[in-house]
């Protein structure tokens, strides 16, 4: 029993009857684990925020199973074994019952064989290079075929853009993701020489030179366009570099993977009007649900408070989890995860999330053009996309399946029909 607090909690599910040969202990621990400082901080920081809102918005609805979410919230200060750390004094010392956390997939990666081992259950909010399934994470951000690969047909399609500039910051999601977008644009019929890849340290603050070679792609008057994985503070450089060298959206147009309206709204945007970005969701999508989640948020935070993506990946992945828990009747981990399959949830820009097998959400893709006020014109938006864990633009990839519901795998290779069990040592 963790406490007084959770005996007289279990009576009190137990009632007069003589139902249940287990109760639920109180209160039920939520781990929050997203960086309150360092580089990540400008990104993570709201994702806390939200979370303790839909904590408290679920206490005030009557709680889960008959008691209290308590939110318990570390700060791994955006190092990335730190992360490692405090998801282990989650699971260890503080007890939590599952974990919402995480930006950067290195972070993820460092978390990943913490919440293996001790068998947590982690909900990861933000788009991701995908390569990976676990048992233990539920992906509620955008896999590649979600994100990466709609951005550039719709640069090939609709913009026209002949070279290609892909610049990351330097870890596994940007480096993953331009590996599969490099192969995507060779068998598109763009040649390996009109690409261009570059990466820079997290926090990096001097664009100059790299902007300038960027430019220098287009000397022989192709069109040439960025697709940014740059994560971080490390934006605000980039695009301020861009505004410097007079390059507006007409002359290259950027795509942003990890840019959107909270790392905006630390930018004047009066020179980034028409440069985009790739999300499943954008605060100006025109639904009643999601004015409703806007104006909670606001009355709480503050009228200049902006939302964005991975907010509703915690919105959406943490209702899902309440659901899953309530159909289990408890929140162990193995009973919540079967729990978890097929459920379904209204996403806010008018369409249905749905928990695959492979644990990731089928989800719309949506384009977004940078407003002058840091909102987004959404240009483009499709119907839901069921997400893909294994790329089929990578040849080791294309063969694999995820599914933990039949199969009970994550790495399925189709061809071999057997099942490759790889222990995670990130």
């Amino acid at each position: 029993m963790k406490d007084l607090k959770s005996t007289l909690c279990a009576a009190a599910l137990l009632g007069a009857t003589a139902a249940p040969a287990m109760a639920q202990d109180c209160p039920i621990k939520v781990g929050v684990l997203h960086s309150l400082s360092g580089t990540m901080a400008i990104s993570e920081t709201t994702l806390k925020d939200t979370m303790l809102m839909l904590i408290d918005d679920q206490n005030a609805a009557g709680g889960l199973l008959g008691c209290e979410l308590e939110a318990v919230v570390v700060d791994p200060a955006s190092d990335w074994p730190l992360f490692a750390e405090k998801a282990r004094e989650l699971l260890t010392v503080q007890d939590v019952d599952v974990i919402f956390g995480n930006w950067t997939s290195v972070s993820r990666k460092s978390v990943l064989p913490v919440i293996e081992e001790l068998n947590g259950l982690l909900f990861y909010p933000v788009q991701y290079e995908g390569e990976e399934s676990s048992k233990n994470v539920f992906y509620t951000g955008a896999a590649p075929n979600q994100q990466a690969i709609p951005a550039t047909d719709y640069f090939l399609e609709e913009l026209g853009v002949e070279k290609f500039a892909l610049l990351g910051t330097d870890y596994v999601y940007p480096r993953t993701t331009n590996n599969i977008l490099e192969s995507y644009l060779m068998d598109k019929g763009i040649a390996e020489e009109d690409i261009f890849v570059n990466y820079t340290p997290f926090g990096h603050s001097d664009w100059s030179k790299i902007v300038a070679d960027v430019v220098a792609l287009g000397a022989d008057g192709k069109k040439v366009g960025v697709i940014s994985t740059i994560n971080g503070d490390a934006n605000i450089g980039f695009y301020k570099e861009l505004a410097a060298a007079g390059i507006s959206a007409d002359d290259i147009p950027v795509v942003a993977f990890s840019v959107g309206e909270e790392e905006l709204s630390g930018l004047d945007t009066s020179n980034l009007v028409g440069h985009l970005a790739a999300w499943n969701y954008f605060q100006s999508a025109d639904t009643e649900a999601n004015a409703d989640f806007i104006a909670k948020w606001k009355e709480r935070m503050g009228e200049e408070r902006v939302t964005n993506d991975p907010m509703e990946a915690h919105y959406i992945g943490f209702n899902m989890w309440v659901n899953a828990v309530e159909d289990a009747g408890t929140t162990d981990v193995d009973a919540v995860r079967d729990a978890m399959y097929g459920q379904e949830f209204p996403n806010l820009t008018g369409g249905t999330a749905v928990m695959l097998p492979n644990h990731h959400l089928a989800k719309p893709v949506l384009i977004g053009e940078i407003q002058e006020n840091g909102q987004f014109d959404i240009i483009s938006q499709t119907e839901e996309v069921p997400g893909d864990a294994w790329t089929d633009y990578l040849p080791e990839s294309a063969v694999l399946k995820s599914d933990w519901q039949e199969l009970g795998c994550g790495m399925y290779n189709t061809e071999t029909e057997t099942c490759v069990q790889i222990k995670s040592n990130y």
